[in-house]
């Protein structure tokens, strides 16, 4: 691979190491941003979260194109609820919890239909999909392993939602020393305020947590590699 490629970024430019880092995908799934699914069902806007996908599948297209590494995390649970603690378990409404029937099958539950990622963003062979049973990629997972397989030190991290599995990977794996380009178009919140905290939180303090960019910048980096 060529040598590192610079990104326009806030608070700083970002320095892409074409041969040391993944493209992270973050919970891309139905349950999630399907119209008429759990989250629209809490009364939720998904159109907040669908519009990360146009973007996210032109950096998922290019990403592959230069077979440079793509890992994609599902939030969920065994169907015997083993791996989901009770502090977990018994938030939200009555019937609207983990495990419970939902639109797309039961809820949050590996295997059923709605647990799993969305048409447009499917993985292909190849691609690693981490299914985790927390809000960061790397409880519980084997998602810190597969970096360092990998031989991987920064991560490019999408998905949602910005404030919760995004941040908790994000500052997860800065404590692991990952640096962490977040892309600000491929990440969403079903409430704009939230989106705007969370991404301003990132890059806060000369970059505390990380850094943001645009997919706009990220893909002419990759065209110049």
């Amino acid at each position: 691979m060529s040598d590192p490629v610079s990104i326009p970024a806030n608070p700083a430019t970002f320095p892409l190491d074409p041969g040391g880092f993944a493209l992270v995908i973050i919970d891309m799934q139905r349950d999630f941003l399907e119209p008429g699914g759990f989250g629209e069902s809490l009364g939720n806007d998904v159109g907040q979260l669908r519009r990360t996908i146009q973007p996210l599948r032109a950096v998922l297209d290019a990403t592959r194109a230069l077979g440079l590494p793509v890992v994609h995390t599902r939030e969920g649970h065994l169907p015997d609820l083993s791996d989901c603690p009770p502090s977990k378990l018994n938030r939200g409404l009555p019937s609207r919890r983990i495990g419970d029937p939902g639109p797309n099958g039961r809820i949050l539950i590996r295997g059923e239909y709605g647990h799993d990622i969305i048409d447009e963003l499917a993985p292909v062979a190849g691609e690693a999909v981490v299914d985790k049973p927390g809000k960061g990629a790397f409880y519980g997972t084997g998602f810190g392993d597969l970096l360092v397989a990998a031989g991987v030190s920064q991560l490019v991290v999408t998905g949602v939602t910005t404030e919760v599995c995004v941040h908790t990977t994000v500052r997860e794996a800065n404590d692991r020393g990952y640096d962490c380009l977040v892309l600000e178009d491929c990440v969403g919140s079903y409430f704009p305020e939230f989106q705007a905290a969370g991404l301003a939180m990132i890059a806060a303090q000369g970059g505390i947590f990380g850094w943001t960019a645009t997919s706009a910048d990220y893909l002419k980096a990759l065209a110049a590699i």
